[in-house]
């Protein structure tokens, strides 16, 4: 029947809003019926594989994934090798993830391909570690240089009186988090602890053994050491167990930057007394969380509400630096509240 007149007229008004519509969806980017945006993918390479610290960041980065709607896996070399890591960041560059998160060993070695990312419309971000002066977009940072350090030789110095000798084990050479709470730690204790002298730093990749190893080297090489400190989270459980070991528990006290679970069997016999750290899960969550900003384009403000847990992260634009806080102090008393 054909139609005239007013209701001629009515349906084709009809048609043409509805193409509108459509017309104006198709232009806001959705995608037509019957298929889904793929979710934004974010790849983790942190310094080395398999060891308590990055696997508790990723829990974290997988819990935040599941909140968030994105993806998230993890990609890590197996020993502590620039060389290693700067491969699988490439090959995650070929299969076009959208946000890369790395924890840096040689932040100079990473440099290039970290442009080459860029290039190619991948987005680096980077956490745990920096790699300042790279393209990398975001920094999300566990605690200030000045906070750690300062934390570290505190708790140490109020073992030792504020006075003696002390040796630091590190993990990386070129790693830019513990260089930079190194050198804090070395200009905080002449200033601010005179008689105490920090008298050599040594470097046991992320290798325990090797730390304990050192560790013993030092106490023998400085018959009147009294301190250590395990820089990283495998060196600060490698350091008490060299005094353990050389039972030396109550002459040389040790402190370092060491996961709970794997310092604790030390903060209970007094090997260790105390261990500066942060929420690591908690690490991992921001890390997703910052991921997704910077793939969605989405602007930082100065304080950023990511969860309920963290109502208030700071972000500095001028270093573009998101904060996870202020150091946490593990000690025998609190350390079971945390399972990593």
């Amino acid at each position: 029947m054909e139609m005239r007149g007013p209701t001629k007229t009515l349906v084709v008004a009809v048609v043409l809003m509805m193409g509108m519509v459509f017309g104006m969806a198709g232009c806001d980017g959705e995608q037509p019926a019957g298929t889904a945006a793929k979710p934004i993918r974010i790849a983790f390479v942190p310094k080395v594989a398999g060891i308590p610290y990055f696997e508790a960041m990723n829990t974290g980065g997988h819990a935040a994934a599941k909140q968030l709607g994105v993806e998230w896996v993890s990609v890590g070399p197996p020993t502590v090798d620039p060389a290693a890591q700067v491969s699988i960041v490439r090959d995650l560059v070929d299969q076009r993830v959208d946000v890369i998160a790395i924890a840096p060993n040689d932040p100079k070695a990473m440099a290039p391909v970290i442009s080459d990312a860029r290039a190619k419309g991948v987005h680096v971000i980077t956490s745990d570690t920096d790699a300042p002066g790279t393209a990398r977009e975001l920094f999300v940072n566990q605690a200030t240089p000045e906070g750690i350090g300062e934390a570290l030789t505190d708790a140490l110095m109020k073992k030792m009186s504020g006075a003696g000798k002390y040796a630091i084990v590190s993990c990386g050479k070129a790693a830019e988090n513990l260089n930079a709470w190194i050198a804090v730690q070395r200009t905080y204790t002449a200033t601010r602890y005179p008689h105490a002298q920090l008298v050599e730093t040594v470097y046991a990749g992320e290798d325990r053994e090797t730390a304990t190893t050192l560790a013993k080297d030092l106490m023998v090489k400085y018959p009147d050491l009294t301190g250590l400190v395990g820089e990283c989270t495998t060196s600060a459980p490698g350091v008490a167990e060299a005094v353990r070991s050389q039972q030396k528990i109550g002459r040389v006290f040790t402190v370092g930057v060491g996961t709970p679970q794997a310092i604790k069997p030390y903060l209970l016999d007094g090997s260790a007394s105390l261990s500066v750290l942060w929420n690591v899960e908690s690490l991992g969550y921001l890390t997703a969380w910052a991921g997704k900003q910077i793939a969605e384009g989405k602007p930082l403000g100065p304080s950023n509400k990511v969860n309920l847990e963290l109502p208030a992260i700071k972000y500095d634009d001028a270093t573009k630096t998101v904060l996870l806080g202020d150091p946490l102090l593990i000690t025998r008393e609190n350390v079971d509240q945390f399972k990593y």
